[in-house]
């Protein structure tokens, strides 16, 4: 029998099986056909072309049957089908071509949305791999292995060689090691963990070797992960390197981050003791220089020999002093000139706001809120409610400014008034303590002239040697702490004359204390002999032991002035310690700031008695009022200096 014969009875029996399953389903075809037979079927409710092959060839390669006799290209190979089937050969077997237009095809369901991803056919030298069905699901795996390179592949057929698994396996990357197993299975060994996902790909698909249909030349492949301990012991080396790499990153991003360390601070000797008398001396290089010195002298570098050179330059050093209170003072300026421009910038605010409040009071009023609609009135009372509100809130800012300043200011008087004898003789003290320090400072420089006229003479004595070199360096720095003496000298002088200065100044206005407290005492004194006679007055006219009398011009105007003098020893206090506080208070005070100042020295004192001995003395006293609207608010002022110049 030739090749060909045995090839056609292959053919013949493939196909008588696939006539078999046919039948299978012929009840339910003829069914559908009778009941559709008489339906004429319109081709426009045909979602595909009647006239296209390759539509009905996917259709029916989606619903697992075989296309069989259409037109066109095949979607599946003849080496898939039927391997060397001729399409003849149909009408002797009695298997008649499928026509799309046949009575039942419309009954099939329509194909899925979202269809499965179709796997091809590989063809290889010396097999060849089928598709599995993709309406089955995919192989089931078990959970990778890290760092995992190698793979389980099972089902193989039992005439499969290495060299055919590897003609397989090799084009889904490099191969290490291939183990194969007498059962039919093998392990594959790749060179990279992304290789072993396309090896998965296989997974599922019959493979079969040649054109054989013998069980052992076929199988189905199963892949799957393996674990292996080479592989995990390859990926715990790669996590290791991954991780050294990680904290060679962090140290070097610490090392950035980490401050430089400071410069190594050198030796002690006499040259750079005078080039850090130098650095001293510089506003520049004060903080270098003055860090080096501290570590010199906590080294122990101080002895005999060094320490008029480490004198001179702590005398440097202390020197600076006066450079830093006076950058002190500078800063303190520029802040109370910054807080004044930021008052005044707030006043200028608070300004505008009233402004456009004002603005938001007249457009309510009845001549213009008539014109404007419902909704315009609407919008302005929101704008207007919400700018007093900012209004309020400038407006209390602003006056929280002002009370620290008079409190801080209030603090400054209750703290100098009681304490200026203090004062007077704590700078009494002070300017004896200078005078002391000063003629100390006369002896220190007295006796370092003694050493320089005694180095001069033993250097007239003697030849320049070792000795005589360190001499000179010590008259060095003998003359330059004469020089930095006599200018602390100087400056302790004129720090002298500055406090008697303040001394006289101080006498002068404690002579002037006393002077004011005797006109009060006599004032007091006045009072009380006007308050007697006028209640002898009283108790003479009660008594009817005193008749009218009649008055002069001059008299008339002794009682008016009687009349309108002061009551009491308390009120003439009173009025003192208030002309003091408002005299101190430039911008004035209300009447409850006075209040709760003097609830301090009297608990009995009310706000009433104050504002009506305010209110008896015009010439002393005037009332101004401050703010607009809800800030309105009535100060104190004290106007007696006025009163006398208009006098």
């Amino acid at each position: 029998m030739s090749q060909n014969d045995n090839q056609a009875i292959r053919n013949i029996s493939i196909v008588e099986r696939t006539e078999r399953q046919q039948t299978e389903s012929a009840e339910t075809m003829a069914t559908a056909a009778d009941a559709l037979g008489s339906i004429a079927i319109d081709a426009t409710h045909l979602t595909m072309s009647v006239t296209d092959p390759t539509a009905w060839a996917t259709a029916m390669n989606n619903l697992g049957m075989v296309p069989v006799g259409l037109a066109g290209q095949q979607l599946i190979s003849d080496s898939i089908c039927v391997p060397g089937f001729d399409p003849s050969l149909s009408m002797m077997t009695g298997i008649t071509q499928i026509n799309p237009m046949m009575a039942g095809m419309g009954l099939l369901p329509p194909p899925p949305t979202q269809l499965p991803i179709v796997k091809e056919i590989i063809h290889c030298k010396s097999c060849t791999l089928f598709p599995p069905n993709p309406n089955l699901p995919p192989p089931s795996t078990r959970e990778r292995p890290p760092g995992c390179k190698t793979v389980f592949v099972g089902g193989l057929p039992e005439n499969a060689t290495e060299e055919i698994i590897q003609e397989l396996f090799e084009q889904c990357g490099d191969i290490t090691a291939i183990r194969k197993s007498k059962k039919n299975f093998c392990h594959i060994r790749f060179s990279e963990e992304f290789m072993v996902d396309k090896a998965i790909y296989l997974s599922g698909y019959r493979m079969r070797l040649g054109s054989s249909t013998d069980k052992k030349d076929s199988g189905r492949l199963h892949v799957d992960f393996a674990q292996a301990r080479d592989d995990f012991y390859e990926w715990e080396c790669k996590q290791r390197m991954l991780a050294r790499e990680e904290r060679h990153r962090r140290k070097l991003a610490v090392d950035q981050l980490r401050p430089p360390s400071p410069p190594a601070i050198m030796h002690y000797s006499e040259h750079e003791a005078a080039m850090l008398a130098e650095k001293l001396k510089d506003d520049n290089k004060f903080c270098e220089a003055i860090t080096v010195l501290l570590t010199w002298i906590e080294r122990g570098e101080v002895n005999r020999r060094s320490a008029n050179q480490f004198y001179s330059m702590i005398q440097s050093a202390n020197s600076q002093v006066r450079r830093l209170m006076n950058e002190k003072a500078a800063d303190e300026e520029t802040m109370e000139q910054a807080k004044e421009t930021f008052k005044t910038a707030l006043f200028g605010i608070l300004t505008q706001f009233e402004q456009i409040v004002a603005v938001f009071n007249a457009s309510t009023r009845q001549k213009a809120w008539d014109h404007f609609s419902k909704a315009q009135r609407k919008n302005i009372d929101i704008w207007r409610k919400h700018c007093e509100d900012l209004r309020n809130a400038q407006s209390e800012q602003l006056m929280g400014i002002r009370r620290e300043e008079e409190m801080e200011m209030s603090d400054d008087d209750s703290s100098d008034i009681p304490n200026k004898k203090a004062r007077l003789d704590e700078s009494a003290a002070q300017a004896y303590a200078l005078k002391e320090e000063n003629d100390s400072l006369r002896w220190q420089l007295d006796a370092y002239r003694n050493e320089v006229d005694l180095l001069k003479q033993e250097k007239g004595h003697y030849g320049r040697t070792e000795e005589s070199v360190t001499k000179d360096q010590q008259l060095q720095f003998l003359q330059q702490t004469m020089q930095t003496m006599q200018q602390q000298l100087a400056a302790m002088q004129e720090e002298l004359n500055k406090k008697k200065s303040e001394l006289e100044q101080a006498k002068e206005e404690q002579t002037h204390a006393h002077a004011l407290v005797s006109v009060l005492k006599e004032q007091l004194k006045s009072a009380k002999e006007v308050t007697d006679v006028t209640n002898q007055e009283y108790l003479s006219k009660e008594n009817g032991m005193v008749s009218v009398a009649v008055y002069n011009h001059d008299k008339e105007k002794d009682a008016e002035k009687q009349r309108q003098s002061l009551k009491s020893e308390k009120e003439a206090m009173l009025i003192g310690i208030i002309s003091t506080f408002l005299n101190v208070h430039p911008f004035g005070a209300n009447t409850e700031y006075l209040w709760s100042y003097l609830q301090q020295l009297d608990s009995t004192i009310s706000a009433n008695d104050i504002e009506k001995l305010l209110t008896k003395l015009p010439r002393m006293f005037k009332q101004e009022f401050t703010g607009v609207g809800a800030t309105l608010e009535k100060r104190w002022k004290f106007c007696a200096f006025e009163g006398i110049k208009t006098t």
